[in-house]
């Protein structure tokens, strides 16, 4: 028996997913994570937003929140603060957490709460027809920007590292196996840990830009990618266009949700007082 079955709802398969989408890849990464970890799945809970990635938890045989768009990092951060020994995974993508989303991303990386997003870049609105998004590449073509993209990428590895992310890595679906490995280290760090996986979308950006076989786009996230340790010694004139992967932070910060249980529990024995007389300005502190 293939031992990820018992993590589907088997009833609910096929997917609606488009043939050669990278979503099925990054579901079967997460579970192969899961599996390894052997964690039981009635102890993780499931968030996702609106966008293609955000069918991903209907598959799977746990509880999840299917929820508004751009608040799925939110509602993530509410469950666990109600119960921190929940494990908790969102799904969530470019549009989905870098534009109407943006705000929760960075404060919840700034604060620190243990969630674990998996963020899947499709490099454009897939599920809205293919609009530009802020992970859209300069020069490609969408619904929106017919004769090339002039905006921006917005490489949200480097916003939520400098926010204060716990771990940051980002791979695309021609790496499984370091997904797998960075989705491990993402659930044993205690603290916010952001996984960027750059996903094929031959339907949407693909046809739009002649890359509608998804070995076509699979090629060329080959071709314009770079490792981290190999960028590091490329000269900037060389990284023109290309995207670099790697891990780009693995760190511990106090974690919110036990910082905010700690000062409950001290509130409640009395050892935390509302209003401390006589404070020293020279204890507040901007760091850590």
């Amino acid at each position: 028996m293939q031992p990820l079955r018992k993590y589907l709802r088997e009833d609910r398969l096929p997917t609606v997913f488009c043939p050669g989408c990278g979503n099925g890849i990054i579901m079967n990464c997460t579970l192969r994570a899961i599996d390894e970890l052997g964690i039981n799945i009635d102890d993780i809970v499931f968030v996702s937003g609106i966008g293609c990635s955000g069918r991903i938890p209907g598959y799977i045989n746990a509880d999840s929140l299917h929820v508004t768009h751009g608040r799925a990092v939110a509602f993530a951060t509410g469950i666990k603060l109600f119960n921190p020994d929940f494990e908790v995974i969102v799904f969530t993508g470019d549009g989905d957490s870098g534009a109407i989303g943006i705000s929760h991303l960075v404060h919840a990386a700034r604060r620190n709460i243990d969630i674990n997003v998996i963020s899947v870049n499709n490099l454009v609105y897939a599920l809205t027809g293919s609009q530009t998004s802020p992970t859209t590449p300069v020069g490609a073509y969408t619904y929106t920007s017919p004769y090339g993209s002039v905006e921006g990428f917005f490489d949200l590895c480097e916003l939520v590292t400098s926010a204060g992310a716990s771990y940051v890595a980002r791979w695309s679906t021609v790496q499984p196996q370091r997904i797998i490995s960075s989705i491990i280290k993402g659930i044993q760090k205690k603290g916010f840990t952001y996984i960027e996986v750059i996903s094929q979308c031959p339907t949407q950006f693909g046809r739009k830009n002649e890359m509608p076989d998804p070995k076509q786009l699979m090629d060329w996230f080959r071709e314009r990618t770079v490792k981290l340790e190999v960028a590091k010694k490329l000269a900037p004139r060389k990284m023109s266009g290309k995207l670099i992967l790697g891990e780009f932070a693995d760190r511990d910060r106090p974690e919110m949700a036990n910082e905010y249980r700690k000062l409950i529990e001290g509130v409640q024995r009395g050892t935390i007082k509302l209003k401390r007389p006589q404070l020293d300005w020279l204890e507040l502190s901007f760091r850590e």
